[in-house]
């Protein structure tokens, strides 16, 4: 049994100095799958590159919501989108959504890059990774109306409220647990995702950010997710094993364009 890591940003320092090494240490902990997402299209190239030179490395194309005030508009961003998913790496659309956390686009330009990311989907039938942030009713909301019901995707690095929870596996969504979930003051995540079912769950690191215990404070890598993969087992009540078992199936089913020799 083996885990993949859903969701990373190998092109951000200190792993894209050193992808060779970040990668051998993960496979070194039997981490035999990466997702390495996208976040902006000036991204396109390099994310494509790395998937590209690595068997079991895949991206996706996408624009964060933290970007969206300065990307194409929602027309131009489907157009570019689908035309990208054409290279046999690229598995899926995102990172998008909404964050009004921060707000560091406009709530419109979030919103009209999140559509863009959602029709692609639908064109291309490819899943979208979804970053929610204080937006739960509205990130809802346009996977119902844009979505249509049908977008298939995963809620990345979940830390929303058992509604949000709810209403995404209701939607078909998968949800996926980072480093969160290990901290010692997150007990209401653990909460959260004690009704998860088994066969929505994916693991993820989001390295270089958020990295689990008793790595925490240091700069997060695909080989830490084993500490996230423990602690969500005992979360769930089952064996570590179930638990690689289930999200690497769940993975593979979700990014269906993926294909893992090791598999």
């Amino acid at each position: 049994m083996f885990l993949v890591d859903s969701h990373c940003h190998l092109d951000y320092d200190p792993m894209a100095s050193d992808v060779e090494g970040t990668l051998r240490r993960a496979r070194d902990q039997n981490v035999k799958g990466f997702l390495t997402i996208g976040t902006d299209l000036s991204k396109i190239e390099v994310t494509t590159a790395i998937a590209t030179s690595q068997e079991d490395v895949f991206t996706t194309i996408g624009v964060h919501p933290h970007e969206s005030e300065k990307t194409l508009p929602e027309q131009d961003l489907y157009a570019i989108l689908v035309k990208e998913a054409a290279h046999p790496k690229v598995v899926g659309f995102g990172e998008t959504g909404l964050d009004y956390y921060y707000t560091h686009s406009p709530r419109e330009a979030q919103q009209a890059a999140f559509k863009a990311h959602m029709k692609a989907g639908l064109a291309c039938d490819l899943p979208l990774v979804i970053h929610t942030r204080d937006a739960e009713e509205d990130t809802i909301d346009l996977l119902k109306t844009i979505g249509k019901g049908k977008v298939r995707g995963v809620m990345h690095c979940f830390s929303g409220t058992p509604w949000l929870r709810d209403q995404a596996l209701d939607l078909g969504f998968y949800i996926s647990a980072s480093g969160i979930l290990t901290f010692k003051k997150a007990e209401g995540i653990r909460e959260v995702f004690r009704d998860v079912p088994l066969d929505r769950l994916l693991v993820e690191t989001d390295a270089p950010f958020l990295a689990p215990e008793p790595y925490r404070g240091k700069s997060n890598e695909p080989a830490f997710m084993v500490e996230t993969a423990k602690r969500l087992a005992e979360v769930k009540g089952v064996s570590f094993e179930d638990i690689c078992s289930h999200t690497t199936h769940n993975f593979l089913t979700l990014f269906s364009k993926v294909t893992l020799s090791c598999v």
